[in-house]
């Protein structure tokens, strides 16, 4: 994958120089899980610092891109609990409606506005987001800061642009909509392996129940409910994407 990385992250580069300079180049990468989105969005940003840091011209800021996991819009545990069938709601836990959408909207809009050169470092405003805690196993609010010179946003997760309501208004404002894709076999042997040597699961058997009742309903969802991607890369297991930890 990492041949890959390196060609798209080039060709954001030069996507990033036609962007004009009020506006930031958005990029949204779903994929089902144990795809690799994570993994794959990292050596993205990588690439694209190292390629930013060694061109010539035109220039561009080297702090320029920065990446943003969905993950941080998981409703909490305690939110779980509030709904009408708390079991399902945390049995259930990674499925869309258990995600803040509306707080994701409200996040890509906000990166939509156009940018203003501030007059001194003190008005410097940041769009926040939030992030997943593994070690609390929920959210951090505020977690994330992007600033005006981060022109180029990645969005790495499962439901960046579902063409259901409220996920498809901000779904319309990504400039691109890159997908990832493996097949359900694939993505089966990946997430059992993933669930065993995490500890999510006690054995092979309780891990395939999961990735069988959980995560591979959740792919086939947004492989059926999202907006049509501007890019589809086939995902490649490697030593990254085994250790992936996050959907």
């Amino acid at each position: 994958m990492e041949q890959t990385a390196l060609e798209l992250a080039a060709e954001l580069v030069d996507k990033l120089r036609q962007t004009p300079p009020e506006s930031r180049l958005i990029v949204g990468l779903a994929g089902s899980p144990a795809a690799g989105k994570s993994s794959f969005c990292h050596r993205l940003l990588r690439n694209i610092n190292g390629i930013i840091e060694t061109a010539s011209a035109p220039p561009i800021q080297s702090d320029t891109a920065i990446l943003v996991g969905l993950d941080g819009w998981h409703l909490t545990r305690a939110e779980l609990s509030l709904f009408p069938d708390a079991k399902l709601a945390h049995e259930r836990r990674g499925i869309h409606w258990t995600f803040d959408g509306k707080g994701y909207v409200e996040f890509v809009k906000a990166l939509r506005l156009p940018l203003s050169s501030p007059a001194s470092p003190s008005e410097i405003k940041a769009i926040t987001a939030p992030a997943f805690s593994h070690a609390l196993k929920d959210p951090t609010p505020d977690a994330i800061s992007v600033y005006p010179h981060h022109r180029l946003v990645l969005i790495e997760g499962l439901y960046t642009f579902l063409s259901i309501e409220p996920w498809s208004e901000a779904s319309a404002l990504l400039d691109e909509r890159w997908f990832l894709h493996v097949d359900d076999a694939e993505a089966c042997r990946r997430l059992v392996k993933r669930h065993v040597e995490t500890g999510i699961c006690a054995n092979e058997e309780e891990a395939r129940l999961r990735a069988e009742g959980n995560d591979i309903p959740n792919g086939r969802f947004v492989s059926e409910h999202m907006l049509k991607p501007t890019k589809f890369i086939e995902s490649i297991d490697d030593s990254e994407i085994a250790h992936e930890l996050d959907s």
